[in-house]
């Protein structure tokens, strides 16, 4: 018996059947498998802007294989958007919203089967938490990357080039006309974000989980390959119902693994950490995500490099392979029997891939002449970070993986800053920013600005950067977040002052305030929990409900 038999077959069954015939679908199509489409598309996020065009052939797909598709709509904000205000609060609650939502209409309706488009930094992992969920089969298809813009500063421009710019401004480095004229050319058309953010970080992990079809996570938002990948992703969640393939089948420790390991290899955002956490425990894996990425990241070579790490965006590197030419690399070091949505395994999917355009070895390497000889992702701990910190090492220059400098703190992003404008910030300092974690921020909000600042200052190779909160993937230079226990609950990190000294030692995976633990414990007894910023609507229960960053940020009840 299929889930849809619930509502659309037996005589007894013309109630539900009459009302879905009111919308014109007919007798022989509620004789065919459900299929929900959630799909994230709106007119405020150019990485969904295209999900309209795509969601059309999803559906030819399905009527093709033999189902019929049931299209809704699903939240999806854009981090670039809500960067810097009030709104980016919501946007990693937004992620559970989106799993909830989905959930409900998957089993308000009782479909055999979901598509789920999106493409950006919540909305993807929000998706595939819900698969997790569920248990049902699932394909996650994105819309695709932008095209880079003009070029500036060394490399194509992207909108973050803008926030660089303003930092470049305000010390004098540029002219007022340089810094506006990339407002109509940074961003040429519709995709998420050209560099590799956490949108394409976890597009291209939905790949290597096996829960997006090859190539679907990384084909260019304009080009005709990503409509042929639609239909193709239309077919296959019809043949996965067909077959019994649910999500739990595909998403299991293997598949986070490799994951992990395709993470690593091609430097991809810290947010990644939270969200296979987050991920794996939807679907009730025992595997120890950050053990996992902290064990791995000591045998997995980075083998792909793109911006902030360079000067190559997510469409140079499809076109130098993608995931599946990372994958085939890695292919010694990843768990290759993991079933995929393709109905074939991780194995089958390399053997049998076609790669459309000629390898140029720029963007994806070799095992044997990597990058770095150790994952772009690294775990760290000590006494300011007892439970977890998260950096990236991959985006950042070699000599700043040991970093020792004074502190200068702040209780917000806000204050940082303006500190940073303001020029208060110099070489050899540690920015801290803190009450931004889960549930002090609340919401674990990204320093973006406050990095981008830094380097439009010309500080990015002077400065570092701690914090409880976030960083957005195209970050780069000395900086650790996730920090946990975070402040709010009485973290190390809430004891910092101004001039104590912080050590940061990539090598070494170590995160250490230079101060004696009596002092510690002194500076205890004066500290008291800051009240809470939010205390009504979703926000205030966010926050009261929010696991720590360590344990990927999701809801405890």
């Amino acid at each position: 018996m299929s889930r849809s038999d619930t509502v659309l077959k037996g005589l007894e069954k013309q109630y539900y059947r009459a009302t879905l015939k009111a919308m014109g679908y007919s007798t022989d199509d509620l004789k065919r498998p459900m299929i929900g489409i959630a799909n994230a598309w709106s007119e405020v996020v150019p990485g969904h802007y295209n999900l309209r065009q795509v969601a059309q052939r999803v559906k030819d797909g399905i009527y093709r294989a033999g189902g019929t598709p049931y299209e809704f709509g699903v939240i999806g904000g854009c981090d670039g958007m809500a960067n810097g205000h009030v709104g980016m609060h919501y946007i990693l609650p937004s992620r559970e919203l989106i799993a909830n939502s989905i959930e409900s209409m998957a089993e308000i309706n009782q479909f055999d089967g979901l598509v789920l488009l999106g493409s950006c930094d919540k909305i993807v992992p929000g998706m595939l938490m819900a698969a997790a969920r569920l248990d049902i089969p699932c394909v996650l298809l994105p819309g695709g990357p932008m095209e880079g813009g003009v070029e500036f500063d060394g490399r194509e421009s992207d909108q973050t080039s803008a926030t660089e710019a303003y930092g470049m401004l305000s010390a004098g480095k540029i002219t007022e006309e340089e810094y506006t004229a990339l407002e109509d050319t940074a961003c040429p058309g519709c995709g998420s974000c050209s560099y590799l953010g956490t949108a394409n970080t976890m597009c291209a992990l939905s790949e290597a989980l096996g829960m997006t079809v090859p190539d679907g996570g990384t084909a260019p938002a304009t080009s005709a390959r990503r409509f042929m990948l639609a239909e193709e992703t239309g077919m296959r969640i019809v043949e996965l119902v067909k077959n019994g393939i649910s999500a739990r089948k595909i998403l299991t420790d293997s598949a986070i693994r490799n994951a992990i390991r395709c993470c690593l290899a091609m430097s991809g955002s810290t947010n990644a950490v939270m969200h296979l956490t987050a991920i794996a425990h939807e679907a009730e894996l025992g595997i120890d995500v950050l053990s996992e990425f902290d064990d791995l990241s000591r045998s997995t070579p980075q083998i792909a490099k793109m911006n902030p790490a360079c000067s190559y965006n997510i469409v140079d590197f499809y076109r130098d392979g993608g995931v599946p030419r990372l994958m085939e690399e890695l292919k010694s070091i990843l768990e290759t029997d993991a079933l995929t949505v393709t109905g074939a395994t991780v194995a089958e999917n390399i053997a049998s891939h076609r790669y459309l355009y000629p390898r140029t070895g720029k963007v994806v390497r070799t095992l044997d002449d990597p990058f770095g000889f150790s994952g772009g992702v690294a775990v760290l701990r000590g006494n300011l970070a007892p439970d977890t910190g998260i950096t990236k090492p991959g985006a950042f220059a070699k000599e700043l993986q040991h970093f020792e400098g004074e502190a200068i703190c702040f209780d917000s992003e806000e204050e940082a800053e303006e500190a940073i404008l303001a020029g208060k910030v110099h070489a050899g300092h540690v920015v801290v920013i803190r009450y931004e974690g889960p549930k002090g921020g609340p919401g674990m909000r990204e320093m973006y600005k406050a990095m981008k600042y830094l380097y439009g200052r010309g500080l990015s190779r002077s400065t570092a950067l701690i914090t409880d909160g976030r960083f957005s993937g195209t970050n780069n230079g000395c900086f650790v977040g996730h920090i946990s226990p975070e402040a709010s609950d009485g973290g190390p990190i809430a004891l910092v002052r101004d001039g104590d000294r912080i050590t940061i030692d990539v090598e070494q995976r170590l995160l250490q305030l230079e101060v004696s633990d009596a002092e510690l414990a002194e500076r205890r007894k004066s500290w008291t929990p800051p009240a809470p910023r939010f205390t009504k609507g979703w926000l205030g229960l966010y926050a009261k409900a929010a696991g720590s960053a360590a344990e990927g940020a999701v809801m405890r009840w």
